[in-house]
């Protein structure tokens, strides 16, 4: 197993303080932030381990404060409701005593109904497509620095972006964008665990795509950016150490903030989760929110 995905699934790995409390480390990633998609991975686990049974359908949160890489995080569950068929969960992230990230989640047994999908979109192959060690290799100098030392540095997620003109200025502005990602290799067969590694997968990109319709990207300097809030909703039974295809969109920015949909399809196409986000891009020089 890759290193960086031991790291994750051990973080992934919540220490029990009492029945509802839940203490998490934070990897060192060398971040001046803890990545968001990490404090929602675990404010779910935590959640989870206190449901019987039941699999979660969704979730809703809101980022208060940055949390500090070098502290770990306190989960607080509050058990909302008990009921026959669904189940809720409130969970505080707590550090230096300050709540940093506060999650709503219901969680549902399972039961048939009718069924319907949105279909995914027509992209190449994740084989058809570089890795990124090999786009830093093939393509020295051509995207920015930034992007370059990303894309050479070891994850936990392997990611593969079906169109990455726009990031040399070559691409359209479009506020849409298509990637393939999946752990670096393969997880437990826990479908908790593959949840929560979707749920830290999902903050992946959601703010690069609200930018992508104004010619900017995240990779260059000249905004503060942040999530803001974040929601899954769990469709269908999927891994995620197969390859999936994220498919996003931002149908807004306004008051420097921008709005990010994504559809996460298995292999085969199946719908597995549906993510919505808000992010800050906030501009540090007005200019800069002039279009291309």
């Amino acid at each position: 197993m890759a290193r960086n995905v031991a790291d994750l699934l051990d973080a992934l790995d919540l220490e029990q303080i009492e029945a509802n409390i839940f203490r998490g480390r934070v990897p060192a990633t060398g971040r001046g932030r803890v990545f968001g998609g990490l404090v929602v991975a675990q404010a779910l686990v935590a959640a989870t381990r206190t449901v019987d049974r039941r699999p979660p359908h969704s979730l809703h949160a809101y980022f208060i404060l940055p949390g500090n890489p070098a502290l770990p995080i306190v989960y607080q569950v509050e058990r909302v409701r008990d009921g026959g068929s669904f189940a809720t969960r409130r969970c505080v992230a707590i550090q230096a005593g300050r709540p940093i990230f506060d999650l709503s989640a219901s969680f549902h047994t399972e039961e048939p109904g009718l069924d319907h999908q949105a279909v995914m979109p027509d992209v190449p192959a994740p084989e058809d497509l570089l890795s990124s060690e090999e786009v830093a290799i093939r393509y020295p100098g051509r995207f920015p620095q930034g992007m370059m030392a990303w894309f050479a540095t070891e994850r936990a997620i392997e990611i593969r972006g079906c169109d990455i003109s726009r990031y040399d200025g070559t691409g359209r502005s479009v506020p849409v964008q298509n990637i393939w990602l999946r752990a670096a290799s393969p997880l437990p067969d826990d479908p908790a665990i593959h949840r929560a590694v979707l749920a830290y997968f999902s903050d992946l990109s959601l703010i690069d795509v609200t930018l992508a319709a104004h010619g900017k990207t995240l990779f260059q300097p000249g905004f503060i950016t942040a999530s803001l809030d974040h929601a899954i909703w769990f469709h269908r039974p999927f891994r995620a150490d197969e390859w999936m295809l994220y498919a996003q969109d931002s149908p807004n920015t306004s008051g420097a903030r921008g709005l990010a949909r994504g559809l996460l399809f298995t292999r085969d196409g199946k719908l597995a989760a549906s993510v919505m986000q808000e992010g800050l891009i906030r501009p540090l020089d007005l200019a800069l929110i002039q279009k291309p």
